[in-house]
């Protein structure tokens, strides 16, 4: 007989049936599970033990499925979370895993997806305050005056906010109980950017920007934007943006008060990659999954 025509492997066994990827397998029926469930004959594990589609992590003693936790923290379904898997496109502590019933330990390994990183511990909590003028950035205040946490109601986690807003400046705030990133956040040498949005008298000469961009002398040292632009002028008015990496006290202020430009009103409209948008004063907002990982991939971690 042929070769072509011996159903059987080289070595006496009968060869391995098609595979199906996890998208493909339905119930017996045809009617396909629901997103994230087994189907028939499947469990929560290792469903393809071949040498080639195994990895080398080592299974954490009690851990958590690997799906299970990228589905927690907002990544999609428990199915799509299989699928990522299978195609190679998660890694935990620098390892490429596809197996879908990995253990892993949320609390200490790293996981990423597509090389960013997630969220894995389920008690942290990572949220966007808009925060209104005339509201301390501190939680307490012995003379009774409106602070941050009078907008944390229902978040019973200690936070820490990231930076600090003036008393009279509005703007987006970000609060976590994620220590090591909001001190990485807050501190200079890590560089991220803050933008604010600044009213002041106008009309503004050409060369105001240069001399921002260039650096204005203040009375504890030159400060330089890394960015600025005039973003609209009405006769006696002007709204400008400002970016800069550093947070010194009234730091926006300070600086266009020296070019000779006063702020009546100022708002903070970015830190790093997350943007305050259209959301409402004195509202707070959980960040989502991508905007955590792009916090991250910011100061390195």
């Amino acid at each position: 007989m042929s070769a072509r025509g011996n159903s059987a492997s080289p070595g006496g066994r009968p060869p391995r049936p098609p595979r199906q990827s996890p998208a493909r397998r339905g119930h017996a029926s045809g009617t396909p599970p629901l997103a994230g469930e087994p189907g028939p004959g499947e469990h929560d594990d290792d469903r393809y033990d071949d040498d080639d589609e195994r990895d080398s992590l080592i299974d954490v003693p009690g851990g958590v499925r690997l799906q299970k936790v990228l589905a927690a923290a907002g990544v999609g379904s428990r199915r799509h979370c299989e699928e990522l898997i299978g195609e190679g496109r998660v890694e935990v502590d620098g390892e490429t895993v596809r197996r879908y019933g990995a253990r892993v330990d949320p609390e200490h390994q790293v996981i990423r997806v597509d090389g960013m990183r997630i969220p894995s511990r389920q008690d942290l909590v990572y949220l966007a305050l808009n925060k209104p003028a005339g509201v301390l950035t501190t939680m307490s205040d012995d003379r009774g005056r409106p602070t941050i946490a009078d907008f944390l109601a229902g978040y019973p986690e200690r936070l820490y906010h990231v930076g600090r807003l003036d008393y009279d400046t509005e703007g987006l705030m970000l609060l976590m109980n994620d220590g090591e990133l909001a001190h990485r956040l807050a501190h200079p040498s890590y560089g991220v950017l803050k933008t604010y949005l600044a009213d002041v008298p106008g009309p503004l000469p050409r060369d105001v920007g240069r001399r921002l961009l260039t650096g204005v002398e203040l009375d504890d040292g030159v400060a330089t934007a890394d960015k600025f632009r005039v973003v609209e002028q009405a006769g006696s008015r002007a709204l400008v943006e400002l970016t800069l990496h550093e947070g010194r006290k009234h730091i926006v202020r300070r600086m266009l008060a020296e070019a000779g430009y006063p702020v009546s009103r100022l708002v903070r409209t970015h830190v790093g990659p997350i943007a305050l948008g259209s959301q409402r004063p004195g509202t707070t907002r959980p960040l989502t999954t991508r905007e955590i990982g792009e916090l991250y991939a910011a100061v390195g971690l």
